[in-house]
């Protein structure tokens, strides 16, 4: 199709921070054809959008997010947590035992779903399921299919469920990478997911790193996350995550280390040697009580660092407000950290997919880029231009409801309403269902 977006403020993301009024999208195909003067553009449309009083802006990108836990939301029956490790011990670890594959599908196709509907169009997960493992990222996968949302997948590769359970995780994440590289695209990709350091055996992370030698592709992992991580690591090799994670060849330019709280400076120089990706997590992280990663070293350090969730939410434009509110905290500054926060999200998860992607080129209205676009409600009360974006972005739109999402240029939502061919009612009819079985079990 070829769109046209009229009417609206048009926030590009590109290197100058452009602001443009008076300004027409055009989209082809999955392509942004150009950004042009109203005036001047004519021709035929397959279809024009009137963007009157909102603003058009590029989707957003979630660098880290579990699928997985969308049924565990009002669960009652998790034993109170004292630490971390029983966080995942009384919760997490108990519930991923208990899904089966109809659960992976339908967790993972509703907050799809949703992330239309907040304007995400990008969503890099790290799925486990140990009782249901081969087979998981295809179900996964249908959910994209059928949302029409681009996605980066994994299996969380563990030891805590014994051989055969991390043998069938290896199988597949090797299987999945293998596919996507065959079928070609750029709407699906596959990583090599691991849990964390202390879940995984030297024995295992060796399987896993020749398992990966031939498929070009970087590993997610669980990285210091809680100080938890750093003591059992030491108990078991004498080194920390990152010094472990570097001696067995885990770290590299296609790599992503979800979290990074509790890093020291040799961890921040050796990921910054490796030009290793962190992504921060900041409501997870405060959720769990875990600590707050200090995205001011991080950048001081030249690490590639973008924003996740980590299944709290799919909305991109509500965690990096508390993103900035945390950095105050850490920095024990109200003024500090505001760029480096906000280029995480606006910045930074467009490179981060760009390399987890294969060269992938999104998060800027630019010609040449492709059509991953989203119309939000916003009439702006003070001046917005190039300077005053980003400013607009956090403290503003991010309260303002997604209108539209676009992605490959393809419509997803229009009007607020899904242009899908899907029965959002009966997806939740059928996903409460399930997790009353879920639940049963657990």
């Amino acid at each position: 199709m070829k769109i046209r977006i009229k009417n609206g403020i048009i926030i590009t993301l590109n290197a100058n921070q452009d602001v443009l009024y008076n300004h027409d999208l055009v989209i082809n195909d999955e392509f942004i054809e150009g950004v042009y003067p109203s005036d001047t553009v004519n021709g035929v449309f397959d279809k024009e959008i009137d963007a009157t009083d909102k603003v058009i802006m590029p989707g957003y990108i979630n660098a880290h997010m579990h699928f997985y836990s969308t049924m565990v939301r009002g669960l009652g029956k998790a034993k109170p947590s004292a630490n971390f490790n029983e966080v995942l011990e009384n919760l997490w670890w108990r519930l991923d035992k208990k899904l089966m594959l109809e659960d992976v599908y339908y967790s993972a196709l509703i907050m799809q779903v949703e992330a239309i509907k907040k304007g995400c169009t990008t969503l890099i997960d790290h799925h486990a399921s140990p009782f249901a493992v081969l087979g998981s990222l295809t179900e996964i996968e249908k959910g994209f299919i059928g949302t029409g949302l681009r996605g980066s997948l994994c299996y969380e590769l563990s030891d805590r469920d014994g051989e055969h359970i991390m043998n069938e995780g290896i199988e597949e994440n090797v299987s999945f990478i293998k596919r996507c590289k065959e079928r070609g695209g750029d709407m699906l990709s596959g990583m090599f997911g691991m849990h964390a350091s202390f879940t995984i055996s030297d024995k295992t992370m060796q399987k896993a790193v020749d398992a990966n030698s031939s498929l070009n592709t970087g590993f997610h992992i669980h990285c210091a996350e809680a100080d938890s991580d750093q003591q059992e690591t030491i108990k078991m090799t004498g080194m920390r995550v990152v010094e472990r994670l570097y001696k067995e060849c885990i770290l590299g330019a296609k790599t992503i280390c979800a979290h990074g709280v509790h890093l020291n400076d040799e961890e921040y120089r050796l990921l910054a040697e490796t030009d290793t990706m962190v992504v921060h997590n900041p409501q997870s992280n405060m959720n769990n009580a875990v600590g707050i990663a200090d995205v001011v070293k991080l950048s001081e350090h030249s690490i590639l660092t973008g924003l996740g969730t980590d299944a709290m939410t799919v909305d991109m434009a509500q965690e990096v407000r508390v993103a900035m509110w945390a950095q105050h905290l850490k920095q024990n500054n109200p003024t500090a950290a505001f760029m480096e926060v906000a280029n995480l999200l606006y910045k930074n998860n467009a490179k981060i997919a760009n390399r987890v992607f294969n060269g992938l080129k999104i998060g800027q209205l630019t010609k040449g880029y492709k059509a991953d676009v989203i119309l939000c409600d916003y009439l702006p009360p003070t001046e917005l231009n190039n300077a005053t974006a980003l400013g607009h972005l956090i403290y503003g739109v991010s309260g303002a409801t997604v209108d539209t999402t676009i992605c490959n240029g393809r419509v997803l939502m229009e009007n607020k309403l899904l242009q899908l061919d899907l029965d959002e009612v009966e997806i939740n009819k059928k996903s409460r269902a399930l997790s009353t079985e879920l639940w049963n079990r657990f």
